[in-house]
């Protein structure tokens, strides 16, 4: 396996490193004022104007859509996973800025590998430009998500339409105003085997019938581009909207997935850098007991053990993105599965001891760790908890073994 970067992931970083560095970070304060405004406004999901600032000098730049391997940049799974962890530095603003955010990425991968001519037309099409946003249903209320076979939400044939009825939440993005479309989950064929009762569907947001209840917050923040509770009532929408064909929707799931997870561990990893950053300056600069933090034996300790921590992560994901590039997703399920669980374990142990070397600053909103703990605590649920990645890879481990 070959982890050093290409000659142009090399180029595409140190294109990103200096954008991060001249643009993202000197922003930082400007959009959080921006979504201080905003709240006071009574609108804490309006887009801050910095990002679009962001998002135009980005595109600029060629620092865009970098998560697609085969757009004019030919960046790999590989190249792409050492670009991710650099946005994540920044993670409120710098994905969306090179438009590489969540729940998109999913989505428009979903829909270039999946999508019809039309589909890609009305769809894929303005979410590659920046214009839209778009959002995920699948998670649900009334049943354990974790299992997608338990899915409610009902996808049933009506002539040349298709009828929708449940509830989702946890559908991110929806709260924005610039969301146009939700990709929706729910069963077309409750008796059919039980990977194929699911299908995936497109709805626009604006359809009657369509009902974004309520935003939910995330250990009490409120994220810009939210995460909504959705009601289906009797939604009607066109069969040409389908993903795929009936049936496919577990099987499209686990294709959207895959990538995804990538992108979601390295930038965590990101968020695990800028968290140790901040953790060795606030102790170089706080004195306790006759000396520095920097000399005191346990925060030693965290410094070490974090570092030693991170670089097997990022070993681990990189991993895991060769064998993609060069096996599949398939072939890399079990190696999915492990990041999924170790690195926001990593992460949030590290943010954990951040926190802890400010004391009180730390949980305040003076610094970034208090979101990015949020961030990534929440990670060890979304795409899949970690006690069912455990599970997959018991099974896979014990494979061979059982006849």
């Amino acid at each position: 396996m070959e982890f050093s970067l290409s000659p142009k992931a090399t180029e595409y970083a140190a294109k990103l490193q200096a954008f991060m560095d001249t643009e993202v970070f000197p922003a930082e304060s400007t959009y959080h004022r921006q979504r201080e405004e905003f709240f006071a406004a009574g609108t804490p999901h309006k887009l801050p104007p910095v990002v679009e600032e962001l998002k135009k000098k980005a595109k600029a730049q060629g620092l865009w859509n970098l998560f697609l391997p085969h757009l004019d940049h030919g960046l790999t799974v590989t190249d792409y996973a050492t670009l991710a962890e650099i946005t994540g530095w920044s993670p409120d603003i710098a994905p969306e800025a090179i438009n590489c955010a969540a729940p998109d990425t999913g989505n428009m991968e979903l829909l270039d590998m999946f999508g019809t001519p039309e589909q890609k037309k009305n769809w894929l099409e303005p979410l590659l430009a920046g214009e839209i946003r778009s959002g995920f249903a699948m998670t649900e209320p009334d049943v354990a998500s974790s299992d997608a076979r338990n899915i409610k939400t009902s996808i049933t044939k009506d002539g040349d339409h298709y009828i929708i009825n449940g509830t989702k939440w946890w559908t991110t993005g929806a709260m924005d105003e610039r969301c146009k479309i939700l990709i929706v989950m729910g069963k077309t064929n409750p008796d059919a085997e039980d990977h194929k009762q699911q299908s995936m569907i497109l709805v626009p947001i604006d359809t009657p019938g369509v009902t974004v209840v309520r935003n939910l917050s995330v250990l009490g923040f409120i994220d810009q581009h939210g995460h909504a509770e959705v009601r289906f009532d009797k939604v009607r929408v066109p069969a040409s909207h389908l993903i795929g064909s009936e049936g496919e929707g577990f099987a499209l799931a686990q294709a959207r997935l895959g990538p995804g997870r990538i992108h979601h561990c390295m930038r965590a990893i990101g968020m695990a850098e800028r968290a140790l950053s901040l953790m060795i300056k606030r102790s170089l600069t706080r004195t306790t007991f006759g000396k520095e933090l920097a000399r005191q034996g346990v925060i030693q300790e965290w410094i070490a053990q974090a570092r030693i921590d991170i670089e097997q992560s990022r070993l681990l994901v990189l991993k895991a993105a060769w064998i993609i590039d060069n096996h599949g997703a398939k072939a890399a399920r079990k190696e999915i599965a492990a990041i999924k669980v170790a690195i926001p374990r990593m992460a949030e142990q590290i943010i954990n001891n951040a926190i802890q070397a400010h004391g009180g600053a730390g949980v305040s909103q003076d610094t970034p760790l208090a979101a990015m703990y949020a961030g990534v605590r929440t990670l060890r649920i979304v795409d899949g908890p970690d006690e069912v990645h455990l599970r997959d890879i018991a099974r896979l481990e014990l494979k061979p073994y059982i006849s």
